[in-house]
């Protein structure tokens, strides 16, 4: 039986809240999208986007501070800066391709273009799951929160 009062101490110290506090903002997962898929400079994220350019401003500053994103000198143009997805925001990937995945299943009309493949077999990748060690689908009745110490 579940201990309401474990459980909800669980959820207290959950990461999930840390993360939206991080990322969770309509506006910075569409920038992380654009830059995801190739968008470096400014202009690109306002002209692709259709963000205001204040918006915009305080979006990418967040990303950066909170080590997202990463502003360089573009080496093609020293006067222009660029912003690249860090390794913490690399790892945002599979986030943002299960949202996609949901939004395509439940507010959208269907699949959505275009087509994440993977470039050696120009295959379109598998839908994103939860899954166990061995790589073997869970479904939700499978799955249980326990304290990391009870591992």
């Amino acid at each position: 039986m579940l201990d309401l009062d474990r459980h909800r101490e669980l959820l207290r110290t959950c990461s999930i809240a840390a993360a939206l506090e991080t990322v969770g903002e309509r506006w910075s997962f569409l920038i992380l999208r654009g830059a995801f898929n190739g968008l470096q400079h400014f202009e690109e994220f306002q002209s692709t986007l259709g963000i205001a350019r204040n918006i915009l401003s305080n979006r990418l500053g967040r990303l950066v501070e909170n080590g997202i994103l990463r502003r360089e000198p573009d080496p093609a143009d020293r006067r222009r800066v660029a912003y690249r997805l860090t390794d913490k925001g690399l790892d945002l990937l599979p986030v943002l391709l299960s949202l996609r995945e949901w939004g395509e299943r439940w507010v959208a009309s269907g699949p959505s273009n275009p087509v994440l493949v993977d470039k050696a077999t120009r295959r379109p990748i598998a839908p994103m799951a939860v899954r166990d060690a061995d790589m073997r689908p869970l479904t939700r009745g499978e799955l249980e929160w326990v304290d990391r110490s009870e591992l």
